[in-house]
């Protein structure tokens, strides 16, 4: 359903760093880098997320409500994730753990990055 996701960041270096370790984590690599746009995603001709600087030349502020779920395969892999949005410049939303209250199975962990934008690394009852 969804094509690509797009993230402003105000710092590219900053952003492509926290991404690349809080992706890399999930398992995933950076595609590319062209001049204000960095990609990542499963096929190296689509990126499904993108990391830009805002194109109304605006400073780059989080979106008040939204957030982006990053799906993990292991419970391992949340808590890598978040380990390594603090170690580059994120905060803490929530700390990783089972979230009974979506049901039996999940286990999630909520940062920030350094922008502001509010992201979950999701490991679902099957996978």
């Amino acid at each position: 359903m969804i094509s690509y996701i797009t993230i402003g960041a105000s710092d590219l270096d900053r952003a492509g760093a926290f991404y690349d370790a809080v992706l890399g984590a999930l398992g995933h690599a950076r595609l590319w880098r062209q001049d204000d746009w960095i990609g990542y995603g499963p096929n190296p001709d689509h990126a499904t997320i993108l990391l830009c600087k805002p194109e109304n030349g605006l400073p780059t502020k989080a979106g008040n409500g939204i957030m982006i779920g990053l799906r993990a395969e292991t419970e391992d892999q949340v808590r890598a994730a978040h380990a390594a949005a603090l170690a580059y410049g994120g905060s803490s939303e929530g700390e990783p753990g089972p979230r009974p209250v979506y049901g039996d199975g999940y286990y999630l962990a909520y940062v920030r990055d350094p922008d502001g934008n509010k992201l979950s690394a999701c490991k679902m009852p099957h996978g």
